[in-house]
């Protein structure tokens, strides 16, 4: 038997993984494919978590699989995301969250790529919320949509392009709970192709009072700085794209369905409040760094590691 050459293992930073990421119609496309895929394809086990010292600290481990159409698993997806959050860090001017993603080559266990999470995590989050706004965000007639977004932080960044790219002409408010920052992304906003308006809010609650769509993408925090969001914030009709935990839902009925069932059997728009929450969806990571993995090696993009 011929011995198989081992793959070469590639490294990206985060300019690397920024350098060869996927469009935003590719970005919209994975996302969909991994919501629906989880359904029927895909290995999804719950987090591996342990809790460090610093309070409100943790580490996550986040497999993954994903069945390909080769009887083989040739075109498998196999890897694992590594995730540490330590709220504790910003009194140190460090940032909150780090985290890897390792690919595997599928049919020999073979570590064939490392990517910088931070850029994944941060597009891969805002490409799912656009896939969930596009199809059960309430329909509005004669007026822009008015779109919340609690949070100034990374994440919100990444989320102004796929907002203005599914609601184009869409009237944002923003709440951060350092107003500098609101103030700042209002800016970057302003100029976001698809954004109508961007203004701040005083409070969060005075974000929320008119909007069709909330967005909450509020900081990493401890617990007792985290911002809570109540139902009676909320228009009697409007989309609420949970990516923090900031929500308190506690007397809302149990999840009706996963977004990629929804999405597979055509599910119309149920009347009334909807809440989508997508947080954690390690598979995401992982198809995301394949297609990046997949440019990269076309621009030549990363650092070849020796085994």
């Amino acid at each position: 038997m011929t011995a198989r050459v081992a793959p070469q293992l590639r490294y990206l930073t985060a300019a690397d993984v920024v350098a060869a990421m996927p469009p935003l119609a590719e970005r919209l496309r994975l996302a969909e494919l991994t919501m629906t895929a989880l359904v029927h394809d895909a290995e999804l086990p719950p987090k591996i978590g342990v809790h460090p010292r610093p309070e409100g600290s943790f580490a996550h481990a986040m497999p993954a699989h994903l069945r390909g159409v080769d009887p083989e698993g040739a075109d498998d997806l196999l890897g694992l995301k590594w995730i540490a959050g330590f709220p504790a860090n910003r009194a140190q001017d460090l940032a909150a969250i780090h985290g890897l993603v390792l690919l595997t080559d599928p049919t020999t266990g073979v570590p064939t790529a490392i990517l910088d999470a931070a850029p994944i995590t941060a597009e891969r989050t805002a490409a799912i919320s656009g896939v969930a706004i596009a199809r059960y965000a309430p329909n509005v007639v004669g007026r822009r949509p008015r779109v919340a977004l609690l949070g100034a932080g990374v994440q919100a960044r990444s989320h102004l392009e796929v907002l203005g790219h599914v609601l184009p002409g869409l009237e944002l408010a923003l709440f951060d709970r350092h107003p500098e920052r609101a103030t700042a992304l209002a800016t970057i906003a302003r100029e976001t192709p698809g954004i109508g308006s961007a203004v701040t809010a005083g409070d969060a609650r005075d974000a929320t009072r008119s909007a069709d769509v909330v967005v909450t993408v509020a900081s990493f925090a401890p617990p007792h700085e985290r911002q809570r969001l109540t139902d009676d914030w909320l228009m009697p009709d409007a989309l609420v794209v949970a990516v923090d935990s900031t929500g308190n839902f506690d007397d809302y009925p149990d999840p009706a369905a996963t977004i990629g069932e929804a999405l597979l059997d055509g599910r119309m728009r149920p009347s009334g409040r909807v809440v989508v929450s997508h947080l954690g969806v390690g598979l995401a990571d992982l198809v995301f760094a394949n297609a990046i993995v997949g440019r990269a090696a076309a621009d030549g993009i990363g650092t070849m590691l020796a085994r």
